[in-house]
C-alpha cells in the first residue's frame, strides 16, 4: 500500500481500535503525535512500534520545537530553548568578544539543539518534527512570540539553516513554517482568521527571505492559515498563488508542503474539512492535516478523492522525509560523544539544564 496524503492523530497514549482503522486506511500516509500521546520513553516507544506494526510506511511526525512548544519533557527528553534564546544569543554584546563570535557561537548551539532533537525522538521511534519556525518576531504574534528566533531574516535564516543540519546529522529531515510568514499577523490562526494587509513586495522583501535562502537546504514546507488580501483572497495554504506560483517557480522550491492543520479556524473559510483538503491539494500541498478531530478525520479518509498522478507526485516527495538510517536507542545514545558534545555546549551556554 502506498502512503495517502492525509496526516492525523490517535487519541491516547496506545492505539484503540478507530486509530488502527484510520492508520490503516489507503488514504492515510502520516501520523502526528501530541502531548496526549506521550507519558514516557517507553510508552512512546511501544506506540511508534504499534503504529509502524500496522503501516511501516507512515510517517510518525511530532510539533517539537523547543521552548513552549515541545511534547516529550519527561522521562530525559532534554527541555530545548525556545528558538528567540539562539536569536538573543546571536545578538548579544560582551565586551571584548567581537560581534561574529556571538554569531558563531549562536550557530554551533542551534546545530547542537537541532542534534538533539532529533536524535532523542529517532530513539523512540519518531521520524519527524515540524521545525523550524522561519516567522519574522515583530513583536506583533503572541502565538508566536518566542518560537520565532529573531525580527532580523538573515538571522533567521542562519540560526534556521544550523538547525537543520543538527537535525540532518541526526537523521532527520526539517520543516519551514509558517509560509509566507506569521509574525505580523496578530490575531492566532488556531482561533481567528489572520489577516496580513501588507503588499506582495514586502513580504517577499522581509518574511519570506529565509525560505528564498535556504533553498536547497530546506525539506518541507507549511504555509500559513493567514489570507493576504492584496496578493489572493484565500489563505496562504489554499492559494495557488504562495504555493504554486511563489513557492514553486519563484522559489524553485522542490520539497514536502504540507497544509497546517484543517481544523484550525484559520481553515474554516475554506467550508468543510473535505472542501479544505481538496482546496490545500489543488494549491499545490502534497499532504493535508486533521489533528483533534477524529469526525472530521473519519469524514475526510470516506470522502476525500485523490488522482493518482497526484498521489504518486506527492508520495515521491513525501518518501524523501522518512529517515534514511537507523537510529540509536536511548541508552546507548547516552553514552554517544556527538550526543554528549550537543548537550554540553548547550549546557556550557546555559540554554539547558
Amino acid at each position: 500500500m502506498k502512503p495517502g496524503p492525509i496526516t492525523l492523530d490517535v487519541m491516547g497514549l496506545e492505539l484503540n481500535a478507530e486509530d488502527c482503522g484510520r492508520i490503516k486506511h489507503p488514504l492515510t500516509g502520516g501520523v502526528i503525535l501530541f502531548g496526549r500521546n506521550f507519558a514516557n520513553r517507553q510508552q512512546l516507544s511501544r506506540l511508534t512500534a504499534q503504529i509502524k506494526s500496522l503501516r511501516p510506511d507512515v510517517l510518525i511526525s511530532i510539533d517539537h520545537e523547543g521552548g513552549r512548544v515541545q511534547r516529550c519533557r519527561v522521562d530525559g527528553f532534554t527541555h530545548l530553548p525556545a528558538m528567540r534564546r539562539l536569536g538573543d544569543l546571536w545578538s548579544i554584546k560582551t565586551k571584548g568578544i567581537h560581534p561574529a563570535q556571538s554569531a558563531a557561537t549562536a550557530m554551533a548551539a542551534a546545530t547542537a539543539c537541532g542534534y538533539v532533537l532529533a536524535s532523542e525522538l529517532r530513539s523512540c521511534g519518531v521520524d519527524f518534527s515540524f521545525t523550524p519556525v522561519l516567522d519574522l518576531d515583530f513583536g506583533r504574534s503572541a502565538v508566536i512570540g518566542d518560537r520565532a528566533f529573531s525580527r532580523d531574516p538573515q538571522i533567521v535564516f542562519a540560526l534556521a539553516k544550523s538547525l537543520n543540519e543538527g537535525l540532518r546529522l541526526g537523521g532527520m529531515a526539517n520543516c519551514g513554517k509558517h509560509f509566507p510568514g506569521h509574525g505580523w499577523a496578530e490575531a492566532d490562526s488556531h482561533v481567528a482568521i489572520p489577516v496580513d494587509e501588507r503588499s506582495l513586495n514586502e513580504i517577499l522583501n522581509d518574511d519570506a527571505k529565509p525560505y528564498d535562502w535556504l533553498d536547497l537546504s530546506l525539506s518541507a514546507v507549511m504555509p500559513a492559515h493567514v489570507i493576504y488580501p492584496k496578493v489572493d483572497k484565500h489563505p496562504a495554504g489554499f492559494s495557488q498563488v504562495w504555493l504554486h506560483s511563489v513557492l514553486r517557480q519563484d522559489l524553485g522550491f522542490e520539497g514536502v508542503i504540507f497544509s497546517d492543520d484543517l481544523s484550525m479556524e484559520g481553515a474554516s473559510v475554506a467550508g468543510s474539512v473535505v472542501k479544505g483538503a481538496q482546496l490545500a491539494l489543488d494549491a499545490g500541498c502534497d499532504a493535508v492535516l486533521i489533528c483533534n478531530r477524529p469526525d472530521l478525520a473519519d469524514q475526510l479518509l470516506n470522502e476525500l478523492t485523490v488522482t493518482k498522478a497526484k498521489q504518486a507526485e506527492s508520495m515521491t516527495r513525501l518518501n524523501r522525509l522518512m529517515p534514511q538510517s537507523s537510529a540509536l536507542l536511548w541508552s546507548p545514545l547516552q553514552k554517544e560523544a556527538e550526543y554528549q558534545h550537543a548537550k554540553g555546549l548547550l549546557k556550557q551556554l546555559k540554554l539547558i539544564q
